[in-house]
């Protein structure tokens, strides 16, 4: 991690304005800093590449023709940073196929406070 005081730079990758300006407020009045916050996949790929987040929040459908799982699948081999699904998919198939791509974690929407803390207890992780 690369903020003071164990805070983390977070790439939000979200496509739906307002739940991304929600979960920017939530991860800044958690003491962490938004890097960006984008809604294009490719646009993503840039930003991880760029701006060297610690975490990206992904969502799984996004604008543009990459989807998360895209995204996330070329973030590992580039060897970027790890990454976190945030979507309202929750059926077995979509979940499947991002859980393939290893991500840190995959939360349901609405993100939650508690459920962002466990996920950076886990970047805390050895191995993670």
């Amino acid at each position: 991690m690369t903020g003071a005081g164990g805070s983390l730079r977070v790439l939000v990758v979200e496509d739906e304005r307002i739940i991304s300006l929600a979960v920017a407020s939530m991860l800044r009045n958690m003491g962490h800093t938004v890097a960006a916050c984008v809604a294009r996949g490719e646009d993503a790929l840039e930003a991880a590449r760029d701006l060297s987040p610690d975490l990206v929040l992904l969502d799984i459908h996004l604008e543009g023709d990459m989807d998360g799982i895209a995204v996330a699948r070329a973030l590992r081999e580039r060897g970027g940073p790890p990454v976190a699904f945030t979507s309202a998919y929750t059926d077995e198939a979509t979940r499947s196929q991002a859980l393939a791509v290893g991500p840190l974690a995959f939360l349901s929407k609405p993100v939650s406070p508690q459920d962002f803390r466990a996920v950076v207890a886990g970047l805390a992780l050895p191995g993670a």
